[in-house]
């Protein structure tokens, strides 16, 4: 008698699907802004309290040598969406702008690439971005989102397309001072002397000048005033705007309980979908200036402004996790935190106030590829699965999330391109001890700037310098003078032989060694080089999506919530609300 209990068929078709779900968890994916390896509680800071991060490091993995792709928003967003190096999707510019500013912008991650969330939705995901973009919107007109999240595989997208600047918010001041600065104000400087010399030429007689003159130069000067003028009055509702999926919900934006409006839904998210696998990315606005907080934590941390921002964004965390633990999805969801690059140390308000996070005991910060610029917080939690409590001191790259999610997902990974990230899950597991990245290529927007190498039969990590940023004023952690680093020029020292670190023993890239004070000197740096080599082999030209056709502002691709000219403004957020309630 060969028949089989049902019981025992019902067990066995229950273990499948259990196993089966098990292999498909559920994906939150939490980034920060500029938040400093040295920021969280769990990292060392004895002053901001990050309760909740510190929770999901108890319960999780910490990796202590953790990269961003790149040391900004851009470049490192596109790699932790692609697991490729910015360079292969066109997004690292060759210019002075390695970011985009306006919302009118046509570059953006190339449809062309694939993101794991593409991927996740191929498989049956629910997939979500809250939060910020900042990888371009339209190409061609102000409807056809070629870049925007629905066109990379996420089904909801709340949040802002481009980012949050110090403009974004009335009395922050502005992160254009300096632009203006040589753009109208020398200018204005020029045209006031030449009026003056030509009016005192002219009254002494010794040259004879038409009234047209003075009138033009007048002119010239009105018109650049005005121009001046109208870019900042019009900035602000044109470039800080909320969307939900493809419409504009909120221009310009509020910040009045903005993070609790994204948390909530975010939480929403996980709630239409707690029955079906989902991919949730909360990507804050938080810390990046303008900093904003709530009034529930305005004015209650020990660092002013930005403690303020980091512990709303801690207390964000906190919301998400209780969702999961209220919905039992805990056991079966794989959170990821960290942030897209270091802390910006040159951000200071115009009253002196340090509006930057901390980079611990690391050098230099956001857009410099000294440690403090790329070592971030990285922290996995999957309870059962990974063993909690952890720390990891290998080097592993914002890049790696994506085989590794992919993977878990059940997908195979694209075969018709180089993948550069490696799938943590066997060094999370214990069943590896060495990185998977014997070596990693750090770049200053297009320019490769430094080689970090793993030796697998060694403790040493090798970082080797090929140019290092010029800080100023002399003696200072960054480049206080210019608000951020810059990648070429006369902005940069070249280094011939490369400047060499062994970052195990010399962690805060103090001393550069030399062949007299490391005996293999030579030998090292040649592998280095090699490797370098040997990765530009695998680089093929693509368009450059920040060069300046592509970064500049483009009236026919500027979105605006009402059709009245440019005054743009609209708040349907504030009206869904009142409805919802």
């Amino acid at each position: 008698n060969m028949r089989v209990p049902v019981s025992l068929l019902l067990l066995l078709l229950l273990w499948e699907a259990h196993s089966y779900a098990a292999s498909r968890p559920n994906f939150v994916l939490l980034m920060a802004d500029d938040l400093g390896i040295g920021d969280p509680s769990c990292y060392g800071n004895k002053t901001l309290r990050t309760p909740n991060i510190d929770r999901l490091a108890e319960g999780g993995v910490k990796l202590t040598h953790h990269l961003a792709a790149s040391p900004l928003c851009t470049p490192s967003r596109a790699a932790f969406m692609t697991g490729r190096y910015p360079i292969r999707s066109g997004m690292a510019s060759e210019s002075l702008m390695g970011v985009f500013i306006f919302s009118a912008s046509s570059g953006g991650l190339p449809t062309s690439e694939i993101t794991f969330a593409k991927l996740l939705k191929n498989q049956g995901y629910s997939t979500a971005l809250i939060g910020k973009w900042h990888l371009g919107t339209n190409c061609h007109n102000k409807t056809d989102f070629c870049h925007h999240p629905w066109s990379h595989g996420f089904d909801y997208f709340h949040g802002i397309p481009v980012t949050n600047l110090r403009d974004c918010k009335p009395g922050e001041g502005s992160v254009f001072t300096g632009g203006i600065r040589v753009v109208v104000f020398i200018p204005l400087q020029m045209i006031a002397v030449t009026l003056l010399t030509l009016a005192v030429l002219r009254f002494l007689g010794l040259v004879h000048v038409p009234v047209g003159v003075f009138v033009f130069l007048l002119c010239l000067a009105a018109l650049i005033l005005g121009l001046l003028v109208c870019f900042l009055h019009y900035f602000r509702p044109l470039n800080c705007f909320l969307m939900r999926n493809r419409e504009i919900t909120q221009q310009p934006l509020s910040y009045d309980n903005l993070t609790q409006r994204l948390t909530a839904d975010a939480a929403q998210f996980m709630r239409r979908n707690a029955g079906t696998p989902f991919l949730l990315v909360l990507s804050y606005l938080h810390v990046h200036t303008a900093l904003f907080s709530s009034k529930d934590f305005a004015g209650k941390s020990q660092h002013g402004a930005y403690g303020d921002a980091v512990e709303e964004m801690d207390w964000s965390v906190g919301q998400i996790l209780n969702v999961l633990e209220e919905l039992k999805l805990a056991n079966n969801t794989l959170v990821y935190f960290t942030s897209d690059q270091g802390a910006h140390v040159e951000e200071v308000s115009t009253k002196g106030e340090v509006h930057g996070g901390s980079n611990g005991i690391y050098k230099g910060g956001k857009a410099n590829n000294w440690e403090g610029g790329i070592r971030v917080p990285g922290i996995l939690r999957w309870p059962g699965v990974i063993q909690a409590g952890l720390e990891i001191d290998e080097p592993t790259s914002n890049m790696d999330v994506f085989p590794t999610v992919v993977k878990l997902a059940g997908s195979p990974l694209p075969e018709d391109r180089i993948i550069d990230g490696r799938n943590l899950m066997p060094l999370l597991q214990g069943k590896t001890q060495h990185s998977d990245h014997e070596f990693l290529f750090h770049y200053c927007n297009f320019y490769l700037n430094a080689v970090r190498w793993r030796p697998r039969n060694s403790t040493s990590v090798w970082k080797a310098f090929f140019f290092t940023p010029k800080f100023s004023p002399e003696g200072a952690n960054g480049c206080f003078s210019t608000h951020v680093c810059f990648c070429h020029g006369h902005f940069v020292t070249p280094h011939h032989p490369p400047l060499l670190f062994d970052l195990s023993r010399d962690p805060q890239e103090r001393n550069p060694l030399s062949p007299a004070t490391e005996p293999r000197f030579q030998e090292i740096v040649d592998a280095m080089q090699r490797a370098a080599a040997r990765h530009a082999e695998t680089l093929q030209e693509v368009p450059n999506q920040l060069s300046l056709g592509n970064v500049m502002w483009k009236p026919w691709l500027q979105m605006c919530c009402s059709a009245s000219g440019l005054s743009c403004q609209c708040d349907r957020e504030t009206a869904a609300r009142r409805a919802s309630h």
